[in-house]
């Protein structure tokens, strides 16, 4: 029975966990469409051509609990290192 219940709240850390990753790479590509005029497919192929997904996706602790402007501004110094927008 304890184990059982040890599982389930396993489960549900990881499935919040998951959640409100999505969450905030939906929020964040939105973001970042917004910052430089694109809609969010444009953005979402230019993160992942660049390597901003990656980032975001990686990063996403740190990047969750900062400020949106310079969440934005750090994702786009990964692409811009990676060859994006120059």
């Amino acid at each position: 029975m304890q184990h059982n219940l040890k599982r389930r709240i396993m489960v549900t850390t990881i499935n919040n966990e998951a959640d409100n990753r999505l969450s905030f790479v939906t929020f964040i590509i939105e973001k970042f469409a917004s910052s430089f005029k694109m809609n969010r497919q444009e953005a979402y192929f230019y993160l992942k051509k660049y390597g901003g997904l990656d980032y975001i996706f990686d990063c996403w602790q740190g990047l969750h609990v900062d400020n949106p402007y310079w969440a934005v501004r750090d994702i786009y110094k990964v692409c811009y290192k990676n060859g994006g927008m120059r």
